[in-house]
This record gives C-alpha cells, structure tokens and sequence, in this order.
C-alpha cells in the first residue's frame, strides 16, 4: 500500500491552458480550488489571465449521488451494529454473525444498483443513462468482489462446500443464469429444452453430488476410451465437457459469460471437491486460457484473482486503484479486520490499515453538508487517529445556520472537545454581535467560557444603557447566576442590573449597599463610575436618609477621585464644550447632594446616639 504504482490520473480542467499559463491551488478538507495565475510562463507576454474562471475539483464526487447517499445511509447503521458486535463470541456463533453482516451490505449494494437501473433505463438524456449505467456496473462488480471475499474469507468453505458456494456465487452474477432456469423449469418436458444444457446448476448435497460425479466421472472416461460415440461428435463432445476437458469447454466459450464462469464450470466437471489451496491455480490458468493472449485482464480480472491467491492486501490495493471513492475498501476492511485477517498488516505512518481506509472514507463525508454527521461515527471508531482527524474537520465545518451549528456543538459536547466548543461558541457570539444581538452574544460567550468576549459583550451593554437608559434581554441578564463569575465586568452587569432590580423595588438601603460597593471593589470600570454616581442621586434625594454618613464620605472620595483624574484638554470643539459643561453640572449637583446627605446622616445619626 506504500508503494505509488504509476502515475496518477490526469485531470483535464476545460479552457485551463496549463502549458502557457501557470497554475494556482489552494486544498481544503475535500476539495481543492484551481485557477490560472496571470503570471505566464513567457517573460514577456501580457499580464491577463486567458480563463477567468475558478473551478473546484472534487476527491469525492459520489457523495453527491443521491442513489448513493442511500447506500452511505444503510451501511453506516450496518457498520455501527458491526462494531458493537461482543468480542467475546468465538466460533460459529461470531462466524454467523459475521457472515450475517456481510450479507447486510450486500443487500445494500443490491439495491442501489437495482435503484440505479431503474433510473438508468428511465433517463432521457443519453448522456445521463450511459453515466447512470456505469454506476451500475461499477456497483455490480462491487457486490461480486464482496460475494467472492465472503466466501473465501468470511465463511471460509472447506473442499466440496466450495464448489456450492462458487456456483451459488456465478448463478447470482451471470444474469442470464436465473432467467434461462425460469425457462427451462417452466416448460412441458425440461430435459428436451434447447437450454437444458446451458445450465450448470446444482441442488444436491455435498455427499450425493460428490458419489454420483465419482460415477458419471468413471462410465464417461470408460465410454470416451471405448469410443462408444465416436459416430456421434455432439454427444462425444458432451462426454470431454462432463469429464472437464478444457479444449471441449472452450469451444462453447459463447455460452460462458467471463473467465471466472469458465473457472467455475470447469471446477465442476473436473474437479468438484476442490480445496482452497488449490484456486490460485485454477483461477490463474482459467483467466489465461479463456483471454487466450488476445487481451489483457481488467482491473476487475486482477482483483478476482487476488482473491483466488487469498492475497486479501493485493485485494484491498486493487479494490482502492480501481473505485471512484472508499466505501467499498473501509467496510470490507473493517469487515476483514474484525475476523481477525488484517491484525499483522500496520502502515509505516502508525496506523494500520483499516483505520487509514475509515479515515479516508469519513472525511469524503465530511465534504458533503449532511454526510459529514455520519463521517463522525466512523472517526469515533479509529483508535489512533480518529479523535484528531475530527477535531480538524469538525473546525472546519461552515456553520451556515443556528440549527447546524447547536448540531455540530453537541457533538463536540458529547465528546468533552472543549477546544472546538469554545472556538464554535465564539464564532456563533462574533456572528451575532454583528447582527446586533447582544443576549445571543454573551450566552454563546458563555457557553465559551470566554472571559475576553464576555468582556467585550457586557461592555457593549453597558453602552447600550447609556444611550437608551434601558437594558436589553433582562431575562437572559436577570438569570445570569453563577456564569456571571466569568468576568469582572460580567460580574458587574449582574450586579448593576441587580441595583435597578432592588431599586423598582424600593429596597432603597440594599440597593445603595450595592451601588456603593460596585464602586470601592473597583468592578465598576472607571468609565462607568459617572453613571453609577447619578444613579445615586435619587437615593440622596430621598425624604428617609438612605446613606450613612460614612457611605456619603466613600461616594464624596470617588467623585473627587473621579474628577481628578479628568484629562486635560486642549483647543476643543463646540460639542466637546457642551459635553464638558454637562459633566460640570452633574458634578455640581452630585456634591451638593452629597453634602445635604452628609449633613442629614450626621444629624440622624447623632440623634439615634443621644436617644
């Protein structure tokens, strides 16, 4: 698997004229863009590019079949139940069990391929029925590739049980086969049908089909060594045909479909009981004898005849050169490895070679917008390489919507990523604070347990008030609970917004508690120090004296600190002016208010002393 075999194919872009211009790329998870550079290979020819187009070529272009989606659909829940299969069953119960889910993703092949037929005959573009009917060969040679592997790797049929197995296998695939028994068994007088004699069928048990050839066998030899029918050339012919003559076979080459058709008649007559270990050679001079030296084998020919060789590597390569995408070589690999077939074989990149096949197969999913949900399972099961591989894709999933994206999350979720939660809850907070909605925000900020974005969230809240005099989604701000602790200046949203609470009713001593102490913990940024004094004015104002003596003093330092520290300004224009004369009214008012306060808590407060 290592090994690069040839060149790889070549892909033709229309209008792109890469032998005078240059080229650019960019890969992403499963797709790569390409386009023509205006810099051209000639020192001294106009800077333009000749194709102003940006074309995007896909590794995995099946995922958008919808036919084929099923067949995804199907086998993921197929391959789920395969790996929850109990380690501990041993023997023929794992075995049937095995066999069984084997048979499951044939089924599921089968009927795509029946679906793709049926589309493929209804087409009206010809174009789009020739494509569609290669699908469905491809999906053919498919099911017959995995047939085969069942039968030699998965079930493992000993000699005799072999042969029924291999004709079971070339009736299914040799379409003609069911149709022409139909007719046979259909008709008046069977053994007097014109194809009675096409059929190499077989409904016999092991032991009668073994005693009765060893019979016919032995009185064909003694009548063709006789030459009983030698004035007969069709019925001696018949006699070098039962006793598995491979010239005599030959000459009825029309009637065989293929080379492995001819294997399998051939084992038959000549040789019913055959052993494993003796395929190779079988499946080997079959091919060469039937071809003849007048073509060469089809990539399908060379993947039958690893399977023959029992080279189940040779068949996984082969299987991964010749097909368009990974399904088929990840689930027959996973498939193998769970029959313990693929144990030894690990890839000098430190996976082994069922977890490279998965790999690959589920980030081609993900390059598809909903197939990516079950690329995730597929991940789940690569011990190795699995959990990094989808961290990387699952960052690089476009979250278009809210609904993909609370999809996504929870996944993430459910499989403690912290790092990608907090990168797709801080995506989904940029998102709205751009639309402007700031509860969305500083709940996916939240969520983060991003303390600089929740910064930056309540601080556009807090602005927000200053401009309106009223704060938005109060449900979200009024349930804040211990989230709140994220951040000081969360912490001190809460908080105000507690103020206000306690103030609409009229808890005036709590909420000058509160107020005051939002400002000597220094959480209050010093900007908003202005505000939460003239939120003090009404408490000053009020008949009952709401602030001690000592609280007054408190508010009196942070509004001399306050102005203190008020910057310097230079020439300024006629906005700036009234803004300044403003803030000098305010302060004006604070101390005077202040100062009244002060006066009513020391008389109040030494009155209750005198009492």
């Amino acid at each position: 698997m290592e090994e690069l075999d040839g060149e790889p194919a070549v892909t033709v872009i229309p209008g792109v004229n890469s032998k005078k211009n240059q080229m650019c790329f960019d890969w992403g998870p499963g797709e790569m863009l390409v386009c023509e550079t205006s810099f051209s290979k000639k020192e001294k020819s106009e800077m333009v590019p000749s194709c102003p187009f940006i074309y995007i070529i896909r590794k995995d272009v099946d995922v958008y079949s919808q036919i084929l989606r099923k067949l995804f659909n199907e086998s993921h829940g197929i391959f789920l139940g395969l790996q929850r299969i109990d380690e501990e069953l041993t023997g023929k119960s794992r075995k049937s069990q095995l066999v069984r889910v084997s048979k499951n993703y044939r089924s599921v092949i089968r009927a795509c391929m029946e679906e793709m037929h049926q589309v493929a005959i209804a087409a009206k573009d010809p174009a789009s029925g020739r494509q569609f009917s290669s699908q469905v060969s491809i999906l053919s040679a498919m099911e017959l590739i995995w047939n085969l592997c069942e039968i030699l790797f998965i079930e493992v049929a000993p000699a005799g049980h072999l042969l029924l197995h291999l004709l079971d296998w070339v009736r299914l695939h040799v379409c003609e086969v069911d149709s022409l028994s139909a007719d046979v068994l259909g008709s008046e007088n069977p053994s007097n049908h014109d194809s009675f004699w096409n059929l190499p069928g077989n409904t016999q048990t092991l032991t009668e089909l073994e005693l009765k050839w060893q019979h016919w066998h032995e009185e064909c030899e003694r009548y063709l060594q006789d030459s009983t029918f030698a004035t007969n050339p069709h019925l001696e012919s018949l006699l070098k045909i039962m006793l598995g003559d491979e010239a005599a076979l030959l000459e009825q080459k029309e009637l065989l479909s293929n080379w492995y058709h001819f294997l399998v008649t051939r084992l038959l007559y000549s040789n019913p009981i055959v052993k494993p270990i003796d395929l190779h050679y079988y499946a080997q001079s079959s091919l060469d004898l039937f071809l003849g030296g007048e073509s060469s084998p089809e990539p399908l020919d060379n993947i039958l005849l690893a399977a023959f060789e029992f080279d189940i590597h040779q068949v996984i390569k082969e299987c991964s050169i010749a097909l368009s995408n990974w399904w088929f070589v990840a689930h027959l690999t996973d498939l193998l490895d769970h029959c313990k077939l693929l144990q030894s074989h690990n890839l000098y990149f430190g996976s082994n070679m069922r977890e490279f096949l998965l790999l690959e197969y589920a980030s081609g999913l993900f390059a598809h917008p909903s197939l990516w949900q079950l690329g995730v399972d597929y991940f789940d099961y690569c011990p190795k390489l699995g959990r990094v591989s989808l961290e990387l894709h699952m960052e690089r999933i476009p979250l278009n919507t809210e609904q993909k994206a609370l999809k996504v999350l929870r996944i993430c979720e459910q499989r403690q990523m912290t790092e990608q939660v907090r990168s797709i809850c801080k995506i989904l907070a940029m998102k709205a604070v751009r639309n402007n909605r700031l509860g969305s925000a500083l709940s996916w900020s939240i969520r983060a347990k991003d303390a600089a974005f929740a910064t930056l969230v309540s601080d556009r809240f807090l602005r927000d008030y200053c401009e309106r005099g009223c704060f938005s989604d109060l449900d979200l701000i009024d349930n804040l609970g211990p989230a709140m602790m994220l951040s000081d200046r969360l912490t001190f949203l809460g908080k105000y917004r507690e103020f206000h609470r306690m103030y609409g009713e009229k808890r005036f001593a709590d909420a000058a508690s509160l107020l005051l102490s939002l400002m000597t913990s220094r959480i209050a940024p010093r900007s908003f120090w202005m505000t939460l004094l003239t939120d003090a004015l009404p408490l000053l104002e009020q008949k009952q004296v709401i602030f001690s003596a000592e609280q007054t003093y408190e508010l009196m330092r942070c509004l001399e600190d306050l102005t203190s520290r008020r910057p310097v300004r230079g020439e300024s224009d006629i906005q700036q002016l009234q803004d300044e004369d403003i803030e000098t009214t305010k302060v004006e008012m604070l101390r005077l208010a202040l100062a009244r306060n002060l006066a009513r808590a020391i008389i109040r407060e030494g009155s209750l002393e005198g009492s």
